[in-house]
């Protein structure tokens, strides 16, 4: 079985993210979604609440599990899950940088298991959580960016 596992902090899962996930979904016979503690970048929703939302997302796909990890190399949790890739998105040319380092660095702490880079879709190569926790903090209308469970828990938590 070929498992990928797909790293982020998933704060919150988008569009964006699942356009990523789906594809891999048809490269892979498991994608796990790791969702990072994330701590540095003080999340809006706590690890246990990305994790929820992921697997009401993802529940009836037997392709795809959650798991969480708080504070972990990622190169461990896809040996813990015997991931032979580690899936990535990048939205544009900015993103490239810090994810070529990423993938160089993991290549040399596990060198058996491979960075895949996918894009998104053209119509979500703009979306990122922090942009659309501002659109609906700024009570804008963010239906066309993540799922309606996300949607309903960003404007729970921000009152919007």
């Amino acid at each position: 079985m070929r498992v990928a596992i797909y790293p982020g902090s998933f704060d919150p899962i988008t569009y964006g993210h699942m356009d990523i996930i789906d594809r891999a979904s048809g490269l892979f016979d498991k994608i796990i979604i790791a969702v990072a503690k994330s701590e540095a970048k003080n999340p809006l929703f706590t690890l246990e609440d990305r994790m929820k939302l992921a697997k009401t997302i993802y529940g009836d796909n037997n392709k795809v599990d959650v798991v969480g990890f708080p504070r972990q190399l990622t190169v461990d949790v896809a040996k813990e899950h015997s991931a032979c890739a580690i899936i990535r998105g990048l939205r544009a040319v900015s993103d490239f940088e810090y994810e070529f380092q990423l993938a160089t660095m993991n290549r040399s702490l596990a060198p058996d298991i491979e960075s895949i880079f996918l894009t998104p879709k053209e119509s979500l190569i703009y979306v990122s959580s922090s942009l659309i926790k501002e659109i609906c903090d700024l009570k804008g209308d963010i239906s066309k960016f993540v799922h309606p469970t996300v949607e309903q828990a960003l404007k729970a938590k921000l009152g919007s």
